[in-house]
């Protein structure tokens, strides 16, 4: 069986942004089908738009699916996984700059905090989304101006995931100007055991 990944961007995000395009290559060159889909309206992102178009997107996932979340996408792999039938399973899970909380340097303007508000206020149930998987991975940047860095905490503590702290890789966006993130490749493949 072939290994899938699907990578989902962040808000305002797209799937050439940042080092989306070289993991891409750097897992198709190792066998893995790679999608990285272009969400729906990335600059509004809304929970049910965004979990069905990403349930659609992975049809029947199973212990060959990876999924690598970046922010706001981090935030719609946990809600995906929540909804999952009891019983089914992904191998693994890779979340970069994934967050619960957002400093108040994430938002612009009035209407950026409206668009949060959901995603910051709707209860996230731990206990469902660790039951569809045992590998998780959360990435943070120690000089990340959106998450704040005690989530890593968050993810440590309720999902059992395993911590990485990058230094000075800022919100690993585009405009951060990582182009690779060799951690990022690494974990996804001890998981996969590729």
């Amino acid at each position: 069986m072939t290994k899938r990944v699907f990578i989902i961007h962040g808000w305002g995000g797209y799937p050439e942004e940042g080092c989306f395009p070289w993991l891409k290559k750097e897992l198709t060159k190792r066998g893995f089908a790679v999608f990285a889909p272009a969400m729906p309206e990335p600059l509004n992102p809304r929970i049910d738009t965004w979990v069905s178009f990403l349930k659609k997107q992975i049809g029947t996932p199973d212990e060959n699916t990876y999924l690598v979340g970046h922010s706001i996408g981090a935030q719609t792999i946990l809600r995906y996984l929540e909804s999952l039938p009891a019983g089914l399973k992904i191998n693994g899970v890779v979340f970069l700059a994934g967050w619960v909380h957002l400093t108040e340097e994430a938002f612009e303007d009035e209407e950026d905090k409206e668009t949060a508000k959901p995603w910051l206020e709707t209860p996230i149930n731990w206990d469902l989304i660790k039951s569809h998987s045992t590998n998780f991975i959360a990435i943070f940047s120690d000089n990340d101006v959106v998450v704040p860095i005690s989530d890593a905490e968050i993810f440590k503590e309720k999902l059992g995931a395993k911590i990485i702290i990058e230094h000075n890789k800022d919100h690993f966006s585009g405009d951060s100007g990582i182009k690779e993130l060799p951690v990022l490749l690494d974990e996804l493949l001890k998981i996969s055991n590729s």
